[in-house]
C-alpha cells in the first residue's frame, strides 16, 4: 500500500513549504515540505546537511518528497498496518508518521489500531502526540485532530495548517483558526494586529509585516506561512522556558548547595548565570528579534 494522492495533498496542506530553511517551534532547522536533518533520505538526496540560508525549489522538493515517503515514511505503516487497513487509515498513519517519526507505529494509538479497535484508536490519536518542547502546540492539537478524524472516516479535510495566509479583503464565514492563533501571538509580542477575529485583514497584515521586519530569518511578506507561524510559536516557548526552566534551575541547585553546606546564595547565582547563557544562545533568534524591536531595527 501506497501514500494516496489525496494522502499526499493531506501531508501537504500541514507542512506547508518553505522555500528557505527556518527553525521550527522547538529550533529544529527544516526546509521545504517539513524535511530535516532527521531524515536519512533528505540528508542523502540534499548531499550535505541542511544549513541556515538554504534554499529549495518545487521540483527539488517534490523528488526529496516521494523518496522520502517510499523509503522512510511508508514502509513502517506498511509493515505494522493490520490485513484489513483501508487507503484512508494507511494515509492518515503515514501523516503522522511523517510529523513523529517512525516510532509512531509503536505508540498506543497503532497498537488499538492492530487490535482492530479502530474507535478508541482515532479517540486516543485525537487527544495525544500533540506537544513540541514539552508544550502542547495548537497546529499540532489540530493536526492529531484532522488525521485522526480521516483515520475513522476517510474524509480528508482540515484547516491546512501550512497553507499561506494572504490578506483578504472581507471578513471569512468562520474564524480562520490558524489566523487567529498568530493574532493571539502577534498581540503578546507588542504587536497589535486588531481584533483578535480569525481574519486575515489590513490591520493582521500590518501586523504580520512589523513582526517579520525585526526577525533575522523570516521573508518580510506580511503573509502568514509555516516558517512565520514556526517562529511565533518558538517564541512562545522561550517565554515559557525563560519563566519557568530558567529559575527552576536555581531553586534546585540552590537547594542542592544548602544540602551540601555550600553557600546558597552564591551557587544560586552561578547556575542562574549558565541558565542565562544556555538561554541566551538557544533562543539567540528570539533575542534578537526583541532588539530589533525595541530599537525599531529592520532586518533586510
Amino acid at each position: 500500500m501506497k501514500t494516496s494522492h489525496s494522502g499526499i495533498d493531506f501531508i501537504e496542506a500541514h507542512e506547508g513549504f518553505v522555500s528557505r530553511a527556518y527553525l521550527d517551534p522547538v529550533g529544529v532547522l527544516t526546509i521545504g515540505t517539513g524535511f530535516t536533518n532527521r531524515s536519512g533520505v533528505f540528508r542523502k538526496m540534499w548531499g550535505r546537511k541542511l544549513k541556515p540560508g538554504d534554499t529549495i525549489t518545487r521540483t527539488q522538493n517534490q523528488r526529496i518528497l516521494k523518496e522520502a515517503l517510499a523509503n522512510e515514511y511508508e514502509p513502517p505503516v506498511e509493515s505494522g498496518t493490520p490485513a484489513d487497513a483501508k487507503q484512508h487509515e494507511f494515509d492518515a498513519a503515514v501523516s503522522a508518521t511523517f510529523n513523529l517519526g517512525a516510532r509512531f507505529m509503536s505508540w498506543k494509538a497503532a497498537q488499538l489500531w492492530k487490535a482492530g479497535n479502530r474507535s478508541a484508536s482515532a479517540e486516543h490519536w485525537a487527544n495525544n502526540y500533540n506537544k513540541a518542547g514539552g508544550r502542547k502546540l495548537p497546529g499540532l492539537v489540530r493536526r492529531r485532530k484532522e488525521e485522526a478524524h480521516l483515520f475513522l472516516t476517510g474524509e480528508y479535510a482540515g484547516v491546512g495548517e501550512g497553507t499561506q495566509r494572504k490578506e483578504i479583503a472581507s471578513r471569512p464565514a468562520k474564524p480562520d483558526p490558524v489566523v487567529k492563533e498568530a493574532q493571539v501571538a502577534l498581540k503578546r509580542f507588542g504587536f497589535d494586529p486588531g481584533e483578535i477575529d480569525g481574519w486575515m485583514g489590513r490591520n493582521t497584515k500590518a501586523a504580520v509585516m512589523a513582526y517579520q521586519n525585526t526577525h533575522p530569518h523570516l521573508t518580510n511578506d506580511g503573509i502568514i506561512g509555516p516558517a512565520t507561524m514556526a517562529q511565533l510559536r518558538r517564541d512562545g516557548i522561550a517565554v515559557r522556558d525563560a519563566a519557568q526552566k530558567g529559575g527552576g534551575l536555581s531553586l534546585v541547585s540552590g537547594i542542592g548547595a544548602a544540602v551540601a553546606g555550600f553557600p546558597w546564595l552564591e551557587a544560586t547565582a552561578f547556575v542562574a548565570v549558565l541558565a542565562a547563557i544556555y538561554f541566551a544562545w538557544r533562543y539567540r533568534d528570539v533575542i534578537q528579534r526583541r532588539f530589533n524591536k525595541l530599537f525599531r531595527r529592520e532586518v533586510a
